[in-house]
């Protein structure tokens, strides 16, 4: 694989951009592997990635059904950010936020990282307590956040209303280090490199069934023929529970909608991220001027991958008050992904009861951010059968009632 660089776009442009190489290949699929990886969105192509690098296991392929990064890798606002309360989820979120910040180098690709700082608004005395006390519980993380005031955030965010009559603005938990990514980019990276190290990433093909012989895994079934492995990774987010029915066992998590949209494009106008969790709201503002906003997910659980005009006008009419200038703008487009919930509003990255399979999911709304801190825990689960990223984000702390609530961090669930 040739090298991106200042150089080879000048040299491409003297040739008229003839000489370029795909990104990634497009192999039939072998008889067998040492690892499948269901799912090439940003968390499946990560673990892959990691399984190469870091452990030097490269004979794997990620299956995706689709296309490469059409579920919920394509489906997201793209925010990164790392200020959870409790330890386990800060300590695998800022893993995540540390590799992002050198994963354009890392990868050869710009993802088009953005530290532009993140802002979560703390609009009742309840979220004021919960924040103060996140950043405490940051600094012993040694997660670097911090308080601002009303009077701070309007400078930091000149378009805000922070009197607002209903949800004044009190203060919020800011992290400088927060920001967004291009999320198209980082599921391009990581194939491109994964195909560079010789592995498989195999699209329209779609796993029928997962085939086990004594309480291990032998290999899949797909649209494709079966395939062999020796481990499986299941990693499709809300399409989760299905692959594991597949497989003989259940898991705890439910699957919904979450909805979003992007406005007209704009004048510059917001540097920040910012998430209003008292109205369920967040917004941002894209490099081509589109603010980016989204709410909580649906109410009830579905599978579908469009918006709706209800939830779009709840969304947009909780944000107005806080941000007035919202109430101007036309629509530029929606969408909607589909997310896997667990109880405790905290992910699962686990052996399962069935030998040689391994589950990530429950990432709910906020899986974008965790892709790369998510991908290095589960291939070191995968490769060694333990993690610390992982320990206590195990499927069954839920039979045990060892929780890891993050209902609070998470807000609106991003």
């Amino acid at each position: 694989m040739r090298r991106y660089s200042v150089f080879a776009v000048a040299r491409e442009g003297l040739r008229y951009h003839t000489g370029w190489e795909r990104a990634w290949r497009s192999p039939q699929p072998k008889k067998k592997y040492d690892v499948i990886i269901v799912g090439a969105g940003g968390h499946g192509l990560a673990t892959a990635y990691y399984l190469g690098k870091n452990y030097g296991i490269t004979n794997v392929a990620i299956i995706e059904k689709g296309w490469l990064g059409g579920g919920n890798t394509g489906r997201n606002t793209t925010i990164i950010r790392s200020n959870y309360l409790q330890d386990p989820s800060a300590a695998i979120y800022d893993k995540a936020l540390k590799l992002y910040e050198n994963l354009s180098q890392d990868l050869n690709y710009n993802v088009m990282f953005s530290p532009r700082g993140l802002i979560m608004l703390a609009q009742t005395h309840h979220e004021v307590r919960g924040y103060q006390r996140t950043v405490m519980a940051n600094q012993l993380q040694g997660v670097a956040t911090e308080w601002v005031t009303p009077e701070q955030l309007k400078k930091l965010v000149p378009i805000i209303n922070i009197h607002g009559p209903r949800y004044p603005v009190m203060g919020g938990l800011y992290q400088k280090r927060g920001g967004t990514a291009r999320h198209d980019a980082v599921a391009w990276g990581y194939a491109r490199a994964c195909s560079d190290m010789g592995m498989d990433v195999i699209q329209q093909c779609e796993v029928k069934g997962v085939r086990t012989e004594g309480g291990k895994v032998v290999g899949v079934s797909t649209t494709k023929g079966d395939i062999d492995c020796d481990k499986l990774g299941m990693v499709v987010a809300g399409h989760t529970s299905v692959l594991a029915e597949m497989a003989g066992f259940r898991l705890p998590i439910e699957s919904v909608a979450l909805q979003a949209l992007v406005s007209e494009p704009i004048k510059p106008c917001m540097d920040v991220v910012v998430m209003a969790n008292t109205v369920h709201g967040y917004m941002s503002q894209s490099d081509k001027g589109e603010m980016v906003i989204g709410g909580g997910t649906d109410s009830f659980n579905n599978y579908t991958q469009r918006g709706s005009f209800h939830h779009i006008e709840e969304t947009v009419r909780a944000l107005v008050e806080t941000f007035p200038m919202v109430s101007r703008l036309k629509m530029l487009r929606q969408w909607g992904g589909i997310v896997d919930m667990t109880g405790d509003r905290s992910p699962i990255l686990s052996k399962t009861p069935v030998e040689g399979i391994f589950v990530n999911c429950g990432w709910g709304t906020g899986g974008f951010k965790a892709i790369p801190g998510s991908g290095w825990a589960m291939a070191e689960l995968m490769a060694k059968g333990h993690s610390p990223l992982t320990q206590e984000f195990d499927m069954f702390r839920f039979r045990e009632g060892k929780f890891i609530d993050e209902s609070v961090a998470a807000g609106v669930a991003h």
